[in-house]
């Protein structure tokens, strides 16, 4: 048995108006394509679902326990592709959003802010985290799209990774900092004490791993902060902190220092899963993140220390 859609809906056009011609015209067919069909669904039942008699048409016990099932189905169908066409028209939907702390205090507020207001059907989940939890949580399917900090040795194989900016770490600080032959080097921050981020932010690791290959371990007054609460105890006075530069817009009274050459540079590129077609939303998000970083590119300003690579 193989019933179609179109036969349904022929049969309850008949069942409702009880006349064959009147409902073929409702429909849109001519009245010996709709008969055919009606037909070809008694066929498939293995039942007669109307009695037929001049000038009358009513239905009988087969038509009667049809009729609410047939209504039912069409009305399910007709939910299915609304849902899917708000859907793919963004009136609705969802959209999943890892990214870094310093991405979350400076690039995101207002790049969400254009998607909500172009999207406002839309939900959107944010999750701030370090690169290697943001990672994992998109190769496990619970994010759609994550900003995250590239690695030296590539990322993912299962992730597209799109670079989108390259920054430069400086040293954030209320007093001016004391370098050699007039530029701050990894060698100066010696014995400079540092506010330190909490274990597993890649400020901290990153920190860390330079200081090592300088030769010193950095000495700590405070330790175990996040994004906001480490620039606020460096606006304390409580000491220097190694940040992004994008994170000091907006603060001025941080003083913003320089690394010399090489620095610690790193880029950030917008990953996700490299077999899973993005969500209407989740291209949407892309498009509108692009644009973004477009306008900034063409009218400014950039933050410290900041290259677009997009």
């Amino acid at each position: 048995m193989e019933v179609q859609l179109q036969q349904l809906r022929y049969f309850v056009a008949v069942a409702e108006i009880r006349h064959f011609t009147q409902a073929a015209d409702m429909v849109g067919v001519s009245q010996p394509s709709l008969s055919k069909q009606i037909h070809s669904l008694e066929a498939d039942l293995g039942a007669p679902l109307f009695e037929r008699s001049r000038g009358n048409v009513a239905l009988t016990a087969a038509g009667e326990a049809l009729l609410p099932l047939a209504i039912r189905i069409l009305a399910d169908v007709d939910t299915a592709h609304r849902e899917v066409q708000d859907l793919v028209g963004l009136r609705r939907g969802r959209v999943r959003l890892g990214a870094p702390p310093s991405l979350c205090v400076s690039l995101l507020p207002r790049l969400l802010r254009s998607f909500h207001d172009a999207h406002p059907g839309v939900d959107l989940h944010i999750e701030e985290g370090g690169s290697h939890d943001l990672v994992r949580n998109l190769c496990q399917g619970e994010l759609d799209l994550a900003l995250i900090v590239l690695p030296d040795d590539g990322t993912d194989p299962g992730l597209r990774a799109e670079p989108l900016l390259r920054e430069s770490l400086v040293v954030a600080s209320i007093d001016p900092l004391p370098t050699t032959d007039g530029r701050l080097h990894i060698t100066d921050l010696r014995d400079q004490p540092l506010v330190m981020f909490r274990a597993g932010y890649d400020l901290r690791d990153a920190t860390m791993e330079a200081c090592r290959q300088a030769g010193f371990v950095p000495s700590f007054t405070v330790e175990g902060g996040e994004m906001d609460a480490v620039l606020s105890l460096v606006e304390a006075g409580l000491g220097a902190a190694v940040v992004p530069g994008i994170v000091v817009a907006g603060r001025p009274t941080l003083r913003v220092t320089h690394l010399a050459p090489p620095g610690l540079p790193r880029t950030i590129a917008l990953a996700h899963r490299r077999e899973v077609l993005l969500s209407h939303a989740a291209q949407a998000l892309r498009d509108t993140l692009m644009a973004h970083l477009e306008e900034i590119k063409h009218h400014g300003p950039l933050p410290p220390g900041v290259e677009l690579l997009c």
